[in-house]
């Protein structure tokens, strides 16, 4: 495993260490993507979202992805990171970022990062609302 890859499925995200995570003596630009649980979907209001992954399988693809973003944009660092179990409206469900020489690289990578993410890992979104629970699609 590259040190300059940070990949994880954990329980809840600490988002005060990603910076330090993507810090690097060669980087001036640190992009960094949260996604979080809204409080509506289709006007609809969301209590919660739970999820689920096979995790093996998902950290070995978000390794990929990882190393995919590294070769195309010349990376110093990458974090993707996705929680599991059951997340209440506001809390972090998911963080990618990137460092890179400059901002230009990170931005694009953040970007293919978290689109990319959603597309290949299998962790899969219950949303609970008040008188309903509903798997999501994988791609909507």
């Amino acid at each position: 495993m590259d040190k300059n890859i940070i990949i994880e499925i954990v329980g809840d995200i600490d988002v005060a260490k990603v910076y330090s995570e993507l810090s690097h003596p060669r980087s001036g630009g640190i992009c960094v993507f949260f996604g979080a649980v809204r409080e509506f979907t289709q006007s609809e209001e969301v209590i919660a979202l739970e999820f689920e992954t096979y995790k093996n399988m998902a950290l070995k693809e978000m390794d990929k992805i990882a190393k995919e973003a590294v070769e195309k944009w010349d990376l110093n660092k990458v974090v993707i990171r996705h929680a599991v179990g059951k997340k209440k409206v506001e809390e972090p469900v998911v963080v990618v970022g990137a460092s890179s020489a400059h901002r230009d690289g990170c931005f694009e990578a953040c970007r293919f990062l978290i689109d990319t993410l959603k597309k290949r890992v299998p962790i899969w979104k219950k949303e609970i609302f008040k008188n309903k629970k509903v798997w999501v699609s994988a791609h909507p």
